[in-house]
């Protein structure tokens, strides 16, 4: 096996109601092959849950990835981000490129400067979605959806989903990124798109076919790394 093959360190980022529990089964996989894996948890979600507020940004969740990149001293990262973690994974490259070797959409919502996440995603959505935040939490958080709204029907996969989901802050669909560069900033960069196609990453699919990434689809649900786990690791080793 040549050098380019081995060693590599994979950042994945998870998306909205998640934590970084949810990439445990390609994680492992990652760590079996032989790579350094790290699974970050954004502000006010998963385990860091009890740090929910009206406060939280864009720029934490930002900051909750380089923060990750820089104190544990990574470099020539892959940079994986699922679904809202493409937001992260956009401003991380934005700002911290030269920790970045290759960056992974992974059914992910793509921001260029100045959009917010409800500005890229059916519009029948964001106010369903606000909606349910002022219902449910006088506006500061949006509740989990059933596990069938992330593709997800396997009993087991929706039952743990079910347990481990948390509500999402939802000051970060209202914020706006601020970008310094185009979307990518350069780097060398994968769409993965799943089928049956998710509605919100419609916006974003598209844009990403328009770039010079490489743009490929899976059959899975949008949780690919847990309905689709082992077709998302072969392509994260394939990188």
């Amino acid at each position: 096996m040549s050098q380019d093959n081995l060693n590599k360190t994979y950042v994945l980022l998870h998306g909205a109601w998640h934590g970084g529990w949810c990439w445990k089964h390609v994680a492992l996989a990652l760590q079996a092959a032989g790579h350094k894996v790290f699974t970050p948890t954004q502000t006010g979600l998963g385990e860091r849950s009890h740090l929910l507020s009206k406060d939280i940004s864009l720029d934490t969740f930002i900051k909750d990835v380089i923060n990750v990149l820089e104190w544990e001293d990574l470099n020539d990262v892959i940079l994986v981000g699922h679904s809202f973690g493409g937001i992260g994974i956009s401003g991380a490259a934005d700002r911290v490129p030269y920790r970045i070797r290759h960056l992974v959409y992974l059914d992910s919502l793509i921001l260029q400067n100045g959009d917010s996440p409800f500005s890229v995603i059916p519009e029948e959505v964001a106010n369903a979605r606000r909606k349910l935040a002022q219902e449910f939490s006088a506006g500061v958080s949006i509740p989990i959806p059933a596990p069938s709204a992330f593709g997800v029907t396997e009993p087991g996969q929706a039952a743990w989903i079910q347990e481990k989901c948390t509500p999402h802050p939802m000051s970060t669909y209202e914020d706006t990124l601020v970008l310094n560069n185009p979307v990518g900033n350069g780097l060398p960069a994968t769409y993965i798109a799943v089928t049956p196609h998710y509605g919100p990453t419609t916006a974003s699919r598209e844009f990403a076919k328009q770039q010079s990434w490489c743009y490929m689809e899976i059959e899975a649900g949008h949780d690919a790394m847990l309905t689709s786990a082992d077709a998302v690791t072969r392509i994260l080793l394939s990188l």
